[in-house]
């Protein structure tokens, strides 16, 4: 077949934000992400630029060519391995290629009070005592993790480089297209818009609103592609199937849509397909409701998202180089937007990883809660969905549920696996664990929403909970339905000290306590929908089994 030459648009303008910029702006991001300053060497050289306080020192000089190696790759290596210290290297390079190298040593393991470290010490020029104080006030870390963490921190960099240089190429639009004030004025409003919470279906909507009385075309569409085909747990749902958004007259739907993509060419074009009556008027083409087209895809890097297409002129003219920019401009902007939501989806299923990691440990540490948190969860999700509380409440209680007893890891246990009746002071020990799992998560600044349900999740409407005996409207909303899934799944699972409680005996003790130890709202909501709480409870105690 033939397809019209495609308008050419230009290219985007080069960006730069200097590798001083750039280098202040990875170390912000490395400082949030690892808890520790780097210290920054020049690449070619080894020289050190900015030493970090705290940090062991080296003859960078020897290993410089190390150093270059890692800038010239662009990609994060270790260049250290002395058990238990391991030395990262992270390139930090600006468009224009200056390279300087961000290094900061690890520990990999806990380190024993009277472990010998004379060898590691006198690398690191520093006396075995020292490297032992300084190893043991270190968090260990895995290579593994680091190099995850490694990976994501310089991916962030690179998008919000990339959102620098869309920026900059909306500035250089605004003076080629002077005299299209409403074309201007589109791709700021769809930039003043971008937001990680808002959905890229949400916002491809919207700009097709917008388009329509830009561009001269009967129908405009966006197809957006799958992001993830995981069936692994996540905290944020990525789409499974392809979705086709439309405004005015769109000739084909998602199948029809993916079917002519095929069609036109590659999956991933560097350049926008344009076709218009010179091919649609040829007997081969086949889809005779198709006139004139533009067809660009949203990419970031080399990852497609999605198509944006115009349809068919409105006029008796022909698409030109005009409608072609501007399209690809919102294309850019929209494609952008998708790789920040799945690099967050990415971000929150590393985070969601971590979550289960430290339930496991909990339960290892329990066999009887086996199972009890990822249940609580889901029943707090799921009342929480019941008295429509907003998205953000929802994933906060998920996280919440699946953490809220991580404190007992610091519970002994003795008590924690006593068959029998708790004492007073065994009863004063475990109420323990609320405060203690606010303590091993309160410098995770993913989790600080999470850390007031951990906290109160034992607080009572009467005032006689604990930690902090808060009554009532007091007590924050996400704890009050997080007591309420604890204690359901508490009395209807088998404890060290009885078995589970018919399901008639739970809610009479649930509708009792309802104004006195529970929120009487979350309990009204409890039994509108405890059909489905205990369908709930029954899969998950079944998988579990």
């Amino acid at each position: 077949m033939l397809i019209d030459e495609p308008v050419e648009t230009g290219s985007p303008a080069a960006t730069s934000c200097g590798a001083n910029s750039l280098s202040s702006e990875l170390k912000s991001l490395m400082e949030r992400a690892y808890g520790l300053q780097f210290t920054i060497l020049d690449g070619p050289s080894g020289k050190v630029l900015d030493a970090a306080p705290g940090q062991p020192t080296r003859d960078w000089s020897l290993r410089s060519d190390m150093c270059r190696e890692v800038a010239r790759l662009g990609q994060p290596e270790f260049i250290d391995d002395e058990d238990p210290f391991l030395t990262l290297a992270l390139p930090l390079m600006d468009p224009k290629g200056f390279a300087t190298v961000a290094v900061a040593t690890f520990v990999t393991r806990q380190v024993a009070e009277n472990e010998d470290l004379s060898r590691q010490a006198n690398l690191m020029a520093m006396r075995p005592d020292e490297a032992l104080d300084w190893a043991q006030s270190q968090t260990p870390w895995s290579p593994e993790s680091l190099k995850r963490i490694s990976d994501l921190v310089l991916d962030n960099a690179r998008v919000k480089d990339r959102v620098l240089a869309l920026q900059k190429e909306a500035g250089d639009l605004s003076v080629n297209l002077a005299s299209t004030y409403e074309e201007i004025s589109l791709l700021c409003r769809l930039t003043q818009n971008l937001k990680i919470s808002e959905s890229d279906e949400s916002l491809s909507q919207v700009a097709l609103e917008w388009i329509k009385d830009i561009v001269p075309a009967a129908g405009l569409a966006i197809q957006l592609l799958p992001m993830s085909n995981s069936e692994k747990p996540t905290i944020r749902k990525a789409r499974s199937q392809p979705v086709l958004v439309s405004q005015g007259d769109c000739p084909v739907d998602v199948a029809q849509f993916s079917e002519l993509i095929a069609y036109l060419g590659p999956k991933a074009p560097t350049r926008p397909i344009v076709v218009n009556r010179t091919t649609t008027e040829q007997p081969h083409w086949p889809w005779p409701s198709i006139r004139q087209l533009i067809a660009v895809a949203l990419t970031d890097g080399e990852h497609v998202f999605g198509w944006l297409a115009a349809f068919n002129h409105a006029g008796d003219g022909e698409f030109g180089a005009v409608e072609v920019g501007l399209l690809s401009s919102v294309a850019a902007i929209l494609g952008i937007h998708s790789g920040n939501i799945d690099l967050y989806r990415q971000q929150s299923e590393l985070l969601a990883a971590i979550v289960r990691s430290l339930t496991s440990a909990i339960e290892t540490k329990d066999s009887y809660t086996c199972g009890h948190s990822d249940r609580v969860a889901r029943v707090a999700v799921r009342l929480a969905e019941e008295l429509d509380c907003d998205p953000k409440t929802v994933e906060t209680l998920y996280l919440a549920g699946q953490l809220h007893d991580i404190g007992k890891i610091g519970i002994d246990d003795d008590v924690l696996q006593k068959a029998g009746r708790l004492s007073e002071d065994e009863y004063e020990h475990i109420k323990q664990h609320v405060e203690i799992g606010h303590h091993i998560l309160h410098d995770l600044e993913r989790l600080e929403e999470v850390l007031p349900v951990v906290l109160h999740h034992h607080e009572s409407w009467d005032g006689c909970g604990y930690p902090n005996k808060l009554d009532s409207e007091q007590i924050p909303l996400a704890a009050r339905i997080l007591a309420v899934a604890d204690a359901f799944d508490a009395m209807s699972s088998d404890r060290p000290y009885r078995k589970c409680m018919p399901d008639d005996n739970v809610d009479r003790i649930l509708q009792a306590g309802a104004g006195q130890q529970w929120d009487p709202q979350v309990i009204d909501a409890f039994f509108r929908v405890r059909e489905d709480i205990r369908r709930i409870c029954r899969e998950e105690q079944a998988s579990v089994s």
